[in-house]
């Protein structure tokens, strides 16, 4: 069956003739109406909203035939069956169809799910879910309720007012973090846009309130520290703001704020060629998309730069980037995929990246093995220091984070001439009873970059032998590292920048093969920079410097 067979009149209208949508529309006494539909200024993905017109709903490496589509059959396991459950999709539709054109299969999709899912309470009801769908249910309104059928208009608005009410006392049993931040956007949303919801709108803000502090640090960041979930966060926040105003209500002080530094942290972690940097398990992203979320969502923030919550800092100087991890792994409750990557970093001059950690898989299937998965979120996997190829905080065999990094001590300056950061974990004091100090100075003509990593002895444990270790600079996959003579630098060419230097003192620089997970989750070859050499019980310093040559 074509996506058109699927979107016919005739099933529209089979959907409204079955008992159980009879069932769903005698819930309220009077027809239930949206009093006001948000506009979500958020483009969609033109390229995925024409696979949906061909019958085919796709996300990373995955897609689901719309052909005879069964909901209960998709379930919710999987990142592909959230983004079916969820309607984020209906952006994508918008961004290729007409409201014409796309209510026909939009309409058919929602009451398939109606179907599936509209009269009982299963998998499909789940707080986090529900909230998304409230929020793009109301969003794309004119794609889902243009039908002239007032039985599936009516179950489909009673069915949105059932959910709003199992989100009220449900949502507090989402995970702590984004999730529960959605189930809430959602609780709020439908109070602001559903009839007689406005009048109960502030315990719904309390609701959101209380997620967003469980969440959220105060720099605005969130408690996960994945880049990927942030962008989830402005979205979201983006989204019910337009709910406000399509209200004509006025957005709550502790929404807003929290929205614009979440904006602001988002920024903080955005490389210079307008994708994200990679940290917790997540890649760059598409630049594209992050670019329609940052000029949608109705917000402009500065990029944060000295965050202590959030944990990433950021140096900046005509073009050149650098974003370092100066904070602990996220709590195991807050985050899955928390990586060992404290003081590793990151850098780019103008859209050309240079320094990069592996990634990960980010928030789209990408079929990376499980074994993979796991060794990308090792220290090794990071633009750091390593000490005896030992993680600067374990991963326990079941994937969570165990011991190591408990404190990251941040010092920053700036003067006429550069800015400096110095900053140490203690991830290595237990196992080694030494302090790993990382220190760097950007030159403010961008031109420079001094670094330095120091081991300091601390704490009763003693190494009474020489330690390994080896600091790791990957490379972006079209950099390319050519040797000195001397064996203590190399030359960085790239196709998007100017050849930058890169020199050591204190120890022995090799090139080795490295990966690279791009912005769609595909594993990519490359090559990275590594100084080797030994430690005594003493510690050591190895300073090394890149200078752009123009």
């Amino acid at each position: 069956m074509s996506a058109g067979g699927l979107a016919d009149a005739a099933l529209v209208r089979k959907l409204a003739r079955r008992p159980l949508l009879a069932r769903l529309t005698s819930a309220g006494r009077q027809p239930l109406k949206l009093v006001a539909v948000p506009r979500d200024h958020v483009a969609g993905d033109r390229r995925k909203g024409e696979a949906l017109l061909a019958g085919r709903l796709k996300l990373g490496n995955e897609s689901l035939p719309l052909a005879d589509l069964d909901f209960l059959a998709v379930g919710t396991d999987g990142l592909l069956a959230e983004h079916l459950q969820g309607f984020s999709w209906l952006r994508d539709l918008a961004a290729a169809a007409s409201r014409e054109k796309g209510a026909r299969l939009a309409e058919a999709i929602a009451g398939r799910w109606l179907l599936a899912h509209g009269t009982r309470v299963d998998a499909a009801w789940r707080p986090d879910l529900w909230g998304e769908r409230i929020l793009f249910w109301t969003a794309y309104a004119p794609y889902i309720l243009s039908s002239q059928d007032n039985g599936y208009r009516s179950a489909l608005l009673n069915t949105l007012s059932r959910g709003a009410r199992h989100l009220e006392t449900a949502a507090d049993k989402s995970p702590p973090g984004i999730q529960r931040i959605t189930a809430w956007t959602g609780v709020v949303a439908a109070k602001l846009l559903l009839q007689s919801g406005a009048p109960r709108v502030a315990r719904a803000e309390s609701g959101l309130a209380r997620a967003l502090a469980t969440a959220q640090f105060e720099d605005g960041g969130l408690i996960s520290r994945n880049p990927h979930e942030q962008a989830l966060l402005v979205d979201r926040l983006g989204l019910l703001r337009n709910c406000y105003f399509a209200s004509k209500q006025t957005v709550p002080d502790g929404i807003e704020a929290a929205a614009a530094a979440a904006l602001a942290a988002l920024h903080g972690v955005t490389m210079g060629d307008g994708a994200l940097s990679s940290w917790q398990g997540g890649n760059p992203g598409e630049a594209a998309r992050l670019q329609a979320l940052v000029e949608g969502c109705g917000l402009r923030a500065r990029p944060l730069r000295q965050a202590r919550g959030w944990g990433y800092q950021r140096m900046s100087a005509l073009g050149t980037i650098i974003v370092l991890d100066a904070a602990p792994p996220p709590p195991a409750k807050m985050a899955l995929t928390g990586s060992a990557s404290t003081l590793a970093l990151e850098m780019s001059d103008g859209a050309q990246r240079l320094f990069v950690n592996c990634g990960g898989e980010g928030l789209l299937p990408a079929g990376l093995s499980d074994e993979l998965v796991q060794a990308l979120r090792s220290t090794a996997a990071h633009s750091t220091l390593v000490l005896d190829d030992t993680n600067s905080t374990a991963i326990q065999p079941d994937g969570t984070m165990g011991k190591g990094v408990a404190d990251v001590e941040v010092d920053r300056s700036e003067d006429n001439d550069s800015s400096r950061l110095i900053a140490a974990h203690d991830g290595y004091v237990r196992p080694f009873g030494l302090v790993h100090r990382r220190s760097l100075s950007l030159g403010n003509d961008g031109k420079e970059v001094r670094g330095s990593d120091t081991l300091e002895p601390k704490g009763r444990r003693k190494v009474k032998e020489s330690v390994p270790y080896a600091i790791r600079f990957h490379l972006a996959p079209d950099v390319e590292p050519t040797l000195t003579a001397d064996g203590m630098g190399a030359i960085l060419r790239s196709p998007g920048a100017p050849p930058w230097n890169f020199r050591v003192r204190g120890g022995n620089l090799t090139v080795e093969e490295s990966l690279w997970i791009d912005g769609r989750g595909s594993p990519r070859t490359t090559n990275q920079l590594v100084i080797v050499g030994e430690f005594s019980g003493i510690g050591g310093e190895v300073a090394w410097k890149l200078r752009r040559t123009s």
